[in-house]
């Protein structure tokens, strides 16, 4: 099946623009074909958004799989003495995040190139994807066991799923990497869920 959590260089190209719009602000975004949700920012990385921008830590922030950068973008500009990096697989997507950050005055992000933590090189106070679930549930499991290592202590790690693409699954895995997990958000058959790497599991 095709996916986006790959190379889309070779993707014919036809870049469009588009507005979001949040209660608390308007943003513009660059998007393109061979990118997730060109047409419009999804419900699942909306309601990611939502529920995040409540609980957004005083240290560096982590958008794996970002796109064309919604969710990194729209976090940093609600926190801008913080730093957010955000990463793809996806050459295409880390472009138009980039560009889109700039378009965005989001002075505090950082665009690169990485394969889930494959170039990550710091750790971080928390850790957020909407993630590829068609590249295949082997994927979003090994997202979520290497997202421990790049948390601070009291660090914590964030995804959306649907009921109906491995919510589940990907619930007892986070349970069982990090010892626990909470159900912050539900809505429209999207979980958001949450787990945070304690002090007593930082250092066993």
């Amino acid at each position: 099946m095709s996916h986006y959590y790959t190379n889309q260089s070779d993707t014919k190209s036809k870049p469009a623009l588009i507005k979001a719009y949040f209660p608390f602000q308007e943003f513009d975004f660059w998007t393109d074909h061979g990118v997730f949700s060109k047409n419009t920012i999804d419900f699942g990385s909306r309601l990611l958004i939502e529920t995040a921008r409540h609980h957004l830590p005083n240290g560096r922030i982590l958008d794996v799989g970002c796109g064309y950068g919604p969710i990194g973008i729209v976090l940093a500009s609600l926190w801008p003495t913080q730093r957010m990096d955000m990463v793809d697989i996806n050459d295409r997507a880390i472009a138009l995040a980039a560009k889109n950050a700039t378009l965005n005055h989001c002075d505090n992000v950082t665009v690169f190139f990485s394969d889930l933590f494959s170039r990550i090189e710091t750790t971080y106070a928390m850790i957020l994807s909407n993630p590829p679930v068609r590249a295949g549930k082997h994927i979003v499991h090994a997202m979520i066991s290497e997202a421990k290592t790049y948390l601070i202590d009291e660090g914590t790690f964030w995804i959306v799923l649907q009921t109906k693409q491995g919510a589940a699954s990907a619930k007892q895995k986070m349970i069982d990497v990090f010892g626990n997990v909470d159900i912050v958000a539900k809505d429209k058959g999207y979980l958001i869920l949450c787990s945070r790497k304690t002090k007593e599991e930082g250092n066993a």
